[in-house]
């Protein structure tokens, strides 16, 4: 990504192209119940005009998908990454027995375009008449955006700007410091060691899979991760899974890395133990595979 680029998303905005996403529409009386059952969130408070955040998790309490939820009529939907289009599915609809609840895959009915910073919505509204289109508010890289959602069937949409690449979108959210499946988000994770807590989980709406396990994160802030992200001291490439360590011991590992644009540096995100570094702390990084070896320097911890 080109520092121009990358000033220009900053300061004005961009689009990205999240049509690909695996999409599901669910129907029926006990929709809300049922899911609010199966999500780290209320999802009483799903809206129209609003994606409420939410975690899909296992007994133990680890990230199996995040999805974004709204409502449409009498329906719920739910968006997740491609990848777990197949598992993600197959694990809501596990527990769909006596409920009153019909999960539908609905991935190639619908486009997704997010746009995101001073590209207002206002700059759509004239595209959505007459396409059964709609706009959905929602923040997906730090910044205030929304979601057109747009048929598949529909002419072809213009958008305000051209939308980024995927190395593009990529650079710009590791370098927002956003955590994204599966390099942070995965069955290895617990949604507040990726920093998730105030965005994605409801501690009052009662219990769901996975509760018991992460209100006992909250009560004793204890768990086994914090992510953080970080800077290199050299220009050196670092390989995503190269680990991290502090006085000899290794402590963490790599999930995600890019290039700043401003500096030229190697920048990314990570894992480490809870409790053992601070912000400006500075970690060996070793890669196994080509001996690479850094310095990097903790720029922000994600802290429940």
């Amino acid at each position: 990504m080109s520092p121009e680029l990358y000033q220009n998303l900053l300061t004005e905005g961009g689009c990205l192209d999240l049509s690909a996403r695996a999409k599901w529409r669910l129907s029926g009386a006990d929709r809300v119940r049922y899911l609010n059952g199966q999500v780290t969130h209320d999802v009483r408070q799903a809206k129209a005009a609003s994606a409420l955040h939410a975690c899909v998790t296992n007994l133990k309490g680890k990230i199996e998908g995040a999805i974004f939820i709204h409502v449409m009529e009498d329906f719920l939907i739910l968006d997740a990454p491609e990848a777990l289009r197949e598992s993600l599915g197959i694990r809501l609809e596990r527990y769909i027995i006596a409920d009153d609840a019909l999960l539908e895959d609905i991935t190639e009915e619908w486009q997704i375009w997010h746009c995101f910073g001073k590209i207002a919505p206002e700059s759509i509204q004239a595209e959505l008449i007459g396409t059964g289109g709609r706009l959905v508010i929602s923040q997906r890289l730090g910044l205030p955006g929304c979601d057109w959602w747009h048929p598949i069937s529909a002419k072809a949409p213009t958008l305000p700007t051209s939308p980024l690449t995927a190395e593009e979108a990529e650079c710009f959210r590791i370098l927002q410091k956003i955590p994204d499946s599966p390099n942070e988000l995965n069955p290895d994770t617990f949604p507040q060691e990726a920093g998730l807590e105030k965005q994605t989980m409801s501690y009052t709406k009662g219990c769901y899979i996975g509760q018991e396990i992460l209100s006992r994160i909250k009560t004793t802030g204890k768990m086994p991760r914090e992510m953080i992200a970080w800077q290199s001291n050299g220009t050196q490439p670092i390989g995503t899974g190269a680990s991290l360590s502090l006085a000899g011991k290794v402590i963490g590992t790599v999930t995600s890395q890019t290039r700043d644009p401003l500096s030229g540096r190697p920048v990314g995100l990570g894992f480490v133990r809870q409790g053992l570094v601070s912000v400006d702390s500075e970690l060996l990084v070793a890669d196994e595979v080509s001996s690479i070896q850094a310095v990097v320097k903790i720029t922000s911890l994600f802290n429940p």
